[in-house]
C-alpha cells in the first residue's frame, strides 16, 4: 500500500495501441503547436505595441493568450516526446508539476472568461460608464483574481490526488497526468476525493458559466433595444467571438467530465477531447478574434506592414 515503484516514474499508455495513428499525431500535433505559439505571441505583440489596443476592452485578451500559451505547453511537449518514440515515460516530479499546472491553468481559463463576460457586459450594457468602472486597478484585479483561484484549486485536487496509494500501479491510460486517470489507478476507495473534486469543479467551471450566462442575457437584451441594424451589428461581432471561445471551451470540458460510465469507448474518446481543449482551442483563440473584431485585424494590418 505505498507508492514507492511509482517514485521516480509513470508510464503514459496514451495512444501507444495504435502505433501508425501516434504517427500521423505527432505531424497534427506539432503543426498546431507551432500555429498555436505564433498565433498567440502575435496576439499579445500586437496588445502590447499598438497603441489603439490600450483600452480596458483588450486588456483581458493578451492576458487570454498568455494563458493559452502555458496551458498548452505544460502538456503538448511531453506528449510530443512520447509520440516521437518508444518512450512512454513521464517522472514523479514532472507528474506532479504537469497536473499541477494542467488544473492550475485551465481553472484559470474558466474564470477568466467570466471575467471577460462582465467586461463585454459592461461595455454594451453601461457605455457611458464604462471608461470609469472599468479602470486601469480594476482590471489589474480582475486579471490577478483568476489566477488566484485557479492555482488555489490545482494546488487542493493535486495533492490530494499525488497522495493517493497507487500500490505500485504506474501505468495511466493517458497522454498526460490527468486527475481522472490517476484517481482510477489509486488502489484505495476515492469516493472523499472524488467528492471533494467535484466540489470544486462545481466552483471552478459551474459558477463562471452561470455568471457568463446571465451577462450575455443582459445583453442580449440591451441589444434587442437598439433599433438600427448598425448598431446591433458591433455588439454582435464583439460579443461573438468570446461566445464561441466559452463554447469551444466549456463544451468539452462538461461533455468530457460529465458523460456516464468509464468503459474503453469512453476513455479513447475522453484522450482526444483533452487534446482538443488542450490544443485546438488555443489555436483557434487568435484565428477566432482576429477575423471577427475590426480593432484587431487594423492592429495586426499595420504590426505586419510596419515590419
Amino acid at each position: 500500500m505505498n507508492n514507492q515503484p511509482c517514485q521516480e516514474q509513470f508510464i503514459l499508455l496514451g495512444f501507444s495501441d495504435r502505433r501508425r495513428l501516434e504517427q500521423i499525431l505527432f505531424v497534427f500535433v506539432l503543426v498546431f503547436y507551432l500555429v498555436t505559439l505564433v498565433g498567440n505571441i502575435v496576439i499579445i505583440l500586437v496588445s502590447h505595441l499598438d497603441p489603439s489596443l490600450h483600452i480596458p476592452m483588450y486588456f483581458f485578451l493578451p492576458n487570454l493568450s498568455f494563458l493559452d500559451l502555458c496551458f498548452t505547453t505544460s502538456s503538448i511537449p511531453q506528449l510530443l516526446f512520447n509520440l516521437g518514440g518508444p518512450d512512454k515515460t513521464i517522472s514523479y516530479t514532472g507528474c506532479a508539476v504537469q497536473i499541477f499546472l494542467f488544473l492550475g491553468l485551465g481553472g484559470t481559463e474558466c474564470v477568466l472568461l467570466a471575467v471577460m463576460a462582465y467586461d463585454r457586459f459592461t461595455e454594451i450594457c453601461k457605455p457611458l460608464h464604462y471608461s470609469i468602472i472599468m479602470h486601469s486597478q480594476l482590471c489589474c484585479t480582475l486579471v490577478s483574481v483568476p489566477w488566484g483561484i485557479g492555482l488555489f484549486n490545482s494546488l487542493v485536487t493535486s495533492l490530494v490526488t499525488m497522495k493517493l496509494p497507487l500500490c505500485g500501479r504506474c501505468r495511466v491510460k493517458h497522454f498526460l497526468c490527468e486527475m481522472p486517470a490517476l484517481i482510477k489507478i489509486a488502489c484505495v476507495d476515492t469516493v472523499a476525493v472524488e467528492s471533494t473534486v467535484f466540489i470544486l469543479s462545481v466552483i471552478i467551471v459551474l459558477v463562471p458559466l452561470s455568471l457568463i450566462l446571465i451577462s450575455y442575457s443582459y445583453i442580449a437584451l440591451a441589444v434587442l433595444r437598439i433599433k438600427s441594424a448598425s448598431g446591433r451589428r458591433r455588439p454582435f461581432n464583439t460579443c461573438g467571438s468570446h461566445l464561441t471561445v466559452v463554447s469551444l471551451f466549456y463544451g468539452n470540458i462538461i461533455y468530457m467530465y460529465m458523460q456516464p460510465g468509464n468503459n474503453s469507448f469512453q476513455d479513447h474518446q475522453g484522450k482526444f477531447l483533452t487534446l482538443f481543449y488542450n490544443l485546438v482551442t488555443p489555436m483557434l483563440n487568435p484565428v477566432i478574434y482576429t477575423p471577427r473584431n475590426k480593432d484587431v485585424k487594423g492592429a495586426l494590418k499595420r504590426f505586419v506592414f510596419r515590419k
